[in-house]
């Protein structure tokens, strides 16, 4: 059985999050009620922490295994790198 992590929802919820913003860029907020839309179970937490620190390629290094997936930009705003 394949698990699919927090980030495997993440990113297959980016297309939906981002063809909804005129400029391509989102909020954590954006991609965590895309993601409840979609029946994810993993908490807010899992997911903010992901799309801010994990998966984002400027963010500081917190954790064992990073991705360089997403961008941080100003105002809170991300993009898919």
């Amino acid at each position: 059985m394949m698990v699919v992590t927090a980030r495997d929802e993440i990113l297959a919820a980016l297309p939906q999050v981002i063809s909804s913003s005129p400029d391509g860029t989102f909020l954590p907020q954006d991609v965590i009620d895309e993601l409840r839309r979609s029946g994810s179970t993993y908490a807010d937490s899992t997911i903010r922490t992901h799309i801010v620190s994990r998966m984002c390629a400027n963010a500081p290094d917190h954790h064992a295994r990073t991705y360089d997936d997403l961008e941080r930009l100003p105002n809170g705003r991300y993009r898919r790198q």
